[in-house]
């Protein structure tokens, strides 16, 4: 085992322990399977049926219900008996956070329990308490005895549990020996997983989330080598980006953390958390799924990589070198791909960020706008903003008579072949799956600080082909800045941001990009309504291209250019509208760049949960709302008729507002 996968290059699932869920079986190379949560309140028995009968009919094979208290758990029963009655055998999980008699009651009833070892038996108050070992080891007791006569019910009665640690809600014993780490969340359910070894219970499941993609990642990752390392085997593991929010963002976060595990073979069952209803979770969480069917078939071997040059566990970005405004400390820059466009307007560059004022004959620019333009073969006819650069294809720009404006990008050895080079800059578009180019042309650029890597594949795994060139670069020390290009020919707009965010989100949440240029066909994009599913209209695509490409790097966290939004997917705890109250919240928000905004449904989902977030909305009560500054509370029992206008006064309290232009 490499670090914590099989294989960087060669694809394989990667060899898990086969739990029982009722009748499913997951882990131990079964397929992946798909799940949700219901966001009714549990006691409406009709209601969670209706909505689990919804989720199970889009594809669910299993349905989370959140179990608060005792009564909940209890009533667990009635909406088994209802969906059986009704002909529906989907596997029921019963989600637990601060109440262990809940747990035992629902573990008697559901096919699967799922605890929160950062809150079943630890208490979080934001307190550092600095522990001698003897003292840490009287807590293990106490985890020990309030959590085995739930192991030994789970075990009487063949249910599964899930041991699912969330970033955000780490006990304050574990944040005071650990810190807010990724080592910190594995190390919380390992306690847990090591009293149900003790008692010989093996029925179990594992995640790791946190609305941190980043961190979330490098959880799993250690969290699969800890287990090999300390018991020879890895459980199931249950893959999820917790708050990731709704929309494009909400698909692009959970595509990116989820997908950078399944490229490498890890994860057995996912789900994706949206603010929305959750039977349109699974359309996403399937359309994941997919993308890994029949991987590993490629007669194309990808070269095993011998020596790894980072760490997938920290996060550091590649060294490379400065070229105008890319490589080293700059943020990755945005390439437009103007490709197949007919001609290029000025209006045409609205989509990108860009918007002409005949009237003062000045460009208004976004924060979210492209930095290059790809024109392909085509030159334009008016002056273009400062701030925005044109690629070319070499011939074209051979026949430029302005060499400042464009610059030249050279299909692979075609740069060899040539001495007419700018003095500037150079593109050059590399196959990462071509051995005949990856052989030689990077050593024989290596030395020329005017050479920019526009970096691809034509391999149909394409991540692990880039990744891999990426590394042969690093371990050469080749430090040329490197522009990621990934090409989608998928039809729909949730299947592009699920490919784009599992490409390139994974190759830049391990520090490889300097920059992102995404490639669609929109010749192959339709518009049918009739499917349900969104479609891209081709006159759209520009933005839709540049607004995922800043999405990505946003997600990733490698340049902000936009208001952040870590917001809970609701479930029967929730106190109010979640999808509602977002809405009015990024309606009046969504101009504060770089701001992290967290709307929390109830008190389980913060403040620990929103602890990446500058500012908190917390359902604290019917009708009540409690506002965070970090994991400060500033105002408690707000009424919700006045808690999104009591929002904004406290970003202009602390100086993190600016009126929209």
């Amino acid at each position: 085992m490499l670090s914590y996968c099989h294989s960087l290059t060669q694809y394989g699932r990667l060899k898990t322990l086969e739990v029982n869920v009722g009748d499913l079986l997951l882990g131990n190379g079964h397929p992946i399977r798909v799940q949700t949560m219901t966001t009714t309140d549990t006691m409406d028995t009709l209601a969670t049926v209706e909505q689990s009968i919804r989720c199970i009919e889009a594809g669910a094979e299993l349905v989370r219900i959140t179990a608060p208290s005792k009564k909940e758990a209890e009533n667990l029963l009635n909406i088994k008996n209802e969906l059986r009655k009704r002909g529906y055998n989907t596997p029921l999980v019963a989600d637990i956070h601060f109440t262990p008699n809940a747990a035992e009651i629902a573990a008697r009833i559901v096919e699967k329990v799922r605890v929160n070892p950062g809150n079943y038996v630890d208490k979080k108050k934001f307190e550092f308490i600095e522990y001698t070992d003897a003292e840490y080891n009287e807590e293990i007791d106490r985890i020990r005895e309030r959590f085995t006569p739930l192991v030994k019910i789970c075990k009487e009665y063949g249910t599964a549990m899930r041991i699912g640690t969330n970033h955000g809600s780490l006990s304050d014993r574990i944040m005071s020996r650990y810190g807010d780490t990724p080592m910190g969340m594995v190390e919380s359910a390992m306690e847990f997983l090591r009293v149900a070894r003790g008692e010989s219970y093996h029925n179990i499941v594992l995640s790791m989330k946190s609305s941190n993609p980043l961190v979330m990642v490098q959880a799993y990752r250690l969290l699969v080598r800890t287990m090999e390392d300390e018991f020879g085997v890895c459980y199931p593991l249950h893959l999820g980006v917790t708050e990731a929010g709704d929309g494009e963002d909400g698909r692009i976060k959970s595509a990116m953390g989820i997908g950078t595990l399944l490229e490498d073979g890890i994860g057995d069952t996912i789900r994706v958390s949206l603010t929305e209803d959750p039977e349109f979770e699974i359309p996403v969480c399937k359309d994941l799924v997919k993308r890994y069917e029949g991987r590993g078939a490629s007669k194309t071997v990808i070269p095993p990589v011998d020596k790894l040059p980072y760490s997938p566990f920290e996060y550091k970005r590649r060294s490379s070198r400065v070229i105008a405004n890319i490589g080293d400390h700059h943020v990755p820059v945005v390439v437009a791909d103007f490709m197949k466009a007919a001609s290029i307007t000025r209006e045409d560059l609205s989509a990108i960020g860009y918007t002409y004022d005949p009237v003062s004959d000045k460009w208004n620019i976004a924060d979210a706008a492209a930095d290059y333009l790809y024109s392909g073969n085509k030159s334009i006819d008016f002056d273009l903003p400062g701030t925005l650069k044109v690629i070319c294809d070499h011939k074209t720009w051979l026949q430029m008579p302005d060499k400042q404006k464009y610059w030249p990008l050279f299909q692979g050895r075609e740069y060899l072949q040539t001495a007419q080079r700018s003095p500037g800059m150079n593109f050059v578009a590399v196959d990462a799956a071509d051995d005949r180019i990856t052989a030689d042309l990077p050593e024989a650029i290596a030395k020329d600080e005017t050479v920019i890597l526009c970096c691809w594949s034509s391999h149909p795994e394409a991540m692990a082909s880039l990744r891999r060139l990426v590394i042969e670069l690093m371990n050469r020390d080749i430090r040329c800045p490197l522009i990621l290009a990934v090409g989608s020919r998928d039809s729909s707009i949730d299947e592009q941001l699920i490919h784009f965010s599992a490409e390139a989100g994974a190759l830049f949440l391990d520090g490889m990009g300097d920059g992102i240029w995404l490639i669609n066909d929109p010749e192959k994009i339709i518009n049918d309504r009739i499917s349900g599913r969104t479609y891209l209209e081709t006159r759209n695509n520009q933005q839709f291209i540049n607004n995922t490409s800043f999405s990505i790097l946003q997600a990733t966290r490698t340049r902000i250019s936009k208001t952040e939004y870590i917001s809970c997917p609701s479930c029967g705890r929730t106190l109010f509208d979640l999808q509602e109250t977002t809405a009015k919240i990024r309606s009046v928000t969504h101009h504060l760049k770089g701001v992290k905004i967290a709307i929390m449904g109830c008190i389980v989902n913060g403040p620990g949960e929103m602890a990446d977030a500058d500012f908190g909305y917390v359902g604290s009560g019917p009708g009540k709302i409690t506002l965070y500054k970090g994991k400060e509370v500033v105002k408690r029992g707000v009424d919700s008729a006045i808690a999104v206008q009591e929002l904004v006064g406290l970003l202009k309290e602390n100086d993190a507002w600016v009126d929209p232009a």
